[in-house]
């Protein structure tokens, strides 16, 4: 793996701090001193940085997809389908519900809806979501800064997968124990998977998808392991994690010029509708996590998210398109008034 460096990538944004670093001081006498933001970013990593059990995990469920590729051929067609429909299940069981749900509570559900989500959660195997979601409030707390789990200013590697190798810094594991997590505590079925992670998550993730193949169609079970779990596990990790880089670093600003996070088509279409990103640190409360509807912005998560409401399986969808709408205003005024 190559080193980790605070050198942003080329054409990314960087803040205040990165072109003009406080001064090195160790990270307990810099917290104390000056703001997350203005705080010098690690050295170069070291082999006494990186997190062997992790990293040996990721290492080791690449191995496993790659080896997967020779079952692809030996895949019935309904087999190779189901591989298929499990990208968006599991997809959505992060985008509608780890993220815009649990993490950021854009809008209610029902028990019923919330149970189904977790075991769509628990296919895309990503962690608890309790864990899930404790990092990303961390990271819309701190995005960008030395308190960001996954920091886009330190590139694209690292906030790809890079991350993940690599031990917190103390000051990502300090700002992540501030996060207030008592709505999550008290939801039974959050409770409930990370009571029984990492097992829970294991066999849903590699061993119900070969379960359903080997029982509906009469596929060999090693085929739906390695095709409908590992392979598709894979697949759908990077399409996620393409928000937290590429979503990062490349694409328009239309919302906040001064932000990293951009619009970018195609993380939108590898993560379901999760890669209108300028839209969504603006304003992380609105439940579709773009400024307009589905026939303007690919997002089928909002869809599913607006089906299940007309059903009544969720209540209480926040957006964010009038505070917009007054700021775009207050914005052409003030530039009509300075001309």
């Amino acid at each position: 793996m190559a080193a980790t460096t605070s050198t942003a990538p080329m054409g990314a944004e960087v803040d205040a701090s990165h072109k003009n670093p406080a001064p090195a001081a160790k990270p307990e006498q810099e917290t104390k001193r000056v703001p997350y933001s203005q705080q010098q970013r690690l050295p170069p990593w070291k082999m006494e940085n990186v997190r062997w059990t992790m990293g040996g995990y990721i290492t080791f469920v690449h191995v496993l997809a790659l080896w997967a590729l020779r079952y692809v051929p030996a895949c019935q067609t309904p087999t190779l389908w189901w591989a298929f429909v499990l990208w968006p299940i599991s997809g959505f069981g992060i985008t509608g519900g780890a993220h815009r749900l649990w993490s950021h509570r854009s809008y209610t559900a029902s028990a019923p809806y919330r149970c189904v989500l977790m075991i769509f959660n628990s296919i895309a195997n990503q962690g608890s979501i309790w864990h899930w979601s404790r990092d990303h409030r961390t990271h819309h707390f701190h995005s960008e800064t030395v308190a960001d789990p996954h920091d886009a200013i330190r590139g694209f590697f690292f906030a790809h997968i890079g991350w993940l190798y690599l031990k917190k810094d103390k000051r990502v594991a300090e700002a992540g124990s501030m996060v207030n997590m008592d709505d999550l505590r008290a939801d039974g079925f959050v409770m409930t998977q990370k009571r029984y992670d990492p097992w829970w998550n294991i066999f849903w993730c590699f061993f119900f998808p070969a379960l359903v193949a080997s029982y509906g169609w009469g596929e060999k079970f090693s085929n739906g392991f390695f095709v409908c779990g590992a392979l598709r596990y894979i697949w759908v990790l990077h399409c996620t994690w393409l928000v937290n880089s590429a979503a990062h670093l490349w694409g328009e600003r239309p919302y906040d010029h001064n932000s990293n996070p951009a619009e970018n088509p195609f993380v939108s279409i590898a993560a379901i509708g999760e890669g209108w990103h300028n839209w969504h640190h603006k304003y992380p409360f609105d439940y579709a996590a773009s400024e307009y509807g589905v026939m303007r912005q690919f997002n089928p998560t909002k869809m599913v998210i607006d089906v299940c409401a007309a059903v009544g399986l969720v209540t209480e969808r926040k957006r964010a398109t009038g505070m917009w709408a007054r700021e775009r205003a207050k914005l052409a005024a003030e530039a009509k008034k300075a001309r």
